[in-house]
């Protein structure tokens, strides 16, 4: 068994002592971050190599985007796909000695208003996930899983009002429809909802809101997918509210599942 975990850390240097503090007390086999907003070179991988996180793949760019898997089981690099062609670095891919590839995904946001024709980040974001769709649709995954901020909250009880936020970026209709295609192309589970099917459940709360907790206004945007001949290993989900809490945090909060499946 394996434990997997996915965190938009919003800057992995700013907040490089609260992935250290996640791993010395969760302390997934892999955590795969999202907004590291670092040249590979700069990511302090020797804080985490300390804890016992030996293995590292990444892509960054200086100020934007970038992710990284951190392992402590051997992994291998197993390349990166620029989706929609926008030259950034929001996916990496690596693969642990049991054959399965973990894929690691940073959707774009998408801008504040839902209409591509006003608003050239909402059409990124779209043509985003239809690169993705079709690309499973071409090669579909096997033995894999795909975990990331997702920047769709595709559930009416994955946001505080469904009503409220029906033209909010992050889950409009359009949205929630290209994700569902794209999930179906590569015939992934969602593993977090496999295994918490009912109630509110929530992995980002906004800055804008000081009293985030009490007004418990969240969005659950990250997310951990497992292509279908691996689902029913996957349970343990959780979704770590607390870490919201913690000093100078991401405005995102880590997302875990285990796999019952050889390392």
């Amino acid at each position: 068994m394996f434990t997997i975990a996915t965190w938009n850390i919003n800057s992995v240097r700013l907040r490089a002592g609260l992935v250290a503090r996640l791993l010395g007390e969760e302390a997934p086999d892999i955590l795969c971050l999202q907004e590291c907003k670092s040249p590979v070179e700069s990511i302090p991988a020797q804080v985490f190599h300390d804890l016992g996180y030996r293995w590292m793949v990444a892509r960054g760019q200086r100020g934007y985007n970038g992710v990284a898997i951190l392992s402590r089981l051997p992994i291998t690099d197993a390349g990166d796909r620029d989706y929609a062609a926008l030259g950034h670095a929001r996916h990496v891919a690596a693969r642990l000695e049991n054959g399965v590839t973990i894929h690691n995904v940073y959707v774009p946001a998408g801008g504040d208003i839902p209409d591509r024709e006003v608003n050239e980040k909402f059409g990124q974001k779209l043509d985003f996930l239809t690169d993705m769709r079709d690309a499973f649709y071409a090669d579909r995954p096997e033995r894999s899983i795909l975990v990331g901020d997702l920047n769709i909250a595709p559930r009416e009880d994955d946001v505080w009002s469904h009503k409220a936020l029906l033209k909010v970026v992050s889950h409009t209709p359009v949205e929630v429809a290209q994700l569902a295609e794209t999930q179906e192309a590569g015939n992934w589970v969602d593993i977090t909802r496999q295994d918490i099917p009912e109630g509110q459940l929530y992995s980002w709360w906004s800055y804008r809101n000081r009293d985030w907790n009490a007004s418990d206004r969240g969005r659950r945007l990250d997310h951990v997918w497992a292509s279908r001949d691996i689902a029913a290993a996957g349970h343990g989900s959780r979704v770590l509210r607390p870490v919201r809490g913690w000093e100078q945090p991401s405005d995102h909060v880590p997302v875990f599942a285990s796999f019952d499946l050889a390392p």
